[in-house]
């Protein structure tokens, strides 16, 4: 069963979540509640593990900023879906950036947003509108200057296979391989957005468009 989390200083969106999951037998909610900081605490007195998503409103009200609710999340060792208005492209960027699976809109019916959870739950990236639109014509989102060598490499990398088969079908040694995901690693750092998980290349990839959504889901 999917552990769940609902972030949201809307005390009726967290509710009507709240109802919709507790309906949903695949999906528990383990905390409700309106701050990062809250939800941390709870974890901490509690002793009881991350959850596996946590569904987090774009704005709280709490002074919070968009990347450090993600960045705490993320690195307590959940992953993040932004539930959101999705009127502000650049927070969601931010949101992203910081290393979000998602976002979904707030307007999305409720079986939609459960269904973000249950994709995010698997391990697989959500593709959706909101996303495609936060990112697109986003220069400095997008441009990490990857080489058309580290491209290759990334793409083919980043779609499953193992590093020594990238080698092989680009007809590299092993060592420049490496080498490749290795300065693509660097350069995703240097423009704010770093992957340091294999899943985390395979999400820059199909943001950057270097990667489909098929080519991804099918490199598993």
């Amino acid at each position: 069963m999917t552990q769940v989390a609902l972030i949201d200083d809307h005390e009726s969106v967290r509710l009507g979540l709240e109802a919709a999951c507790d309906r949903n037998r695949s999906l528990h909610v383990v905390f409700s509640g309106s701050t990062v900081t809250s939800y941390l605490d709870w974890r901490r007195f509690s002793d009881s593990p991350p959850a596996d998503v946590v569904v987090l409103d774009l704005t709280l009200g709490d002074g919070t900023t968009i990347p450090e609710n993600v960045r705490a999340l993320t690195s307590d060792g959940s992953s993040v879906i932004i539930h959101s208005v999705a009127d502000r492209p650049d927070a969601v960027r931010e949101a992203l950036a910081a290393g979000a699976a998602g976002v979904i809109s707030k307007a999305s019916p409720t079986e939609d947003v459960l269904d973000a959870i249950r994709t995010v739950a698997r391990g697989e990236l959500l593709d959706n509108v909101e996303w495609a639109s936060a990112v697109e014509g986003d220069r400095l989102f997008a441009d990490a200057q990857l080489s058309m060598r580290e491209r290759d490499v990334l793409r083919l990398y980043a779609a499953g296979l193992p590093l020594k088969a990238v080698a092989d079908r680009l007809g590299i040694a092993y060592s420049t391989a490496k080498e490749n995901i290795t300065r693509v690693r660097m350069k995703y750092i240097d423009v704010g957005r770093p992957a340091p998980t294999k899943v985390d290349l395979l999400r820059r990839a199909m943001e950057d468009g270097i990667l489909n959504v098929e080519e991804g889901a099918g490199g598993g």
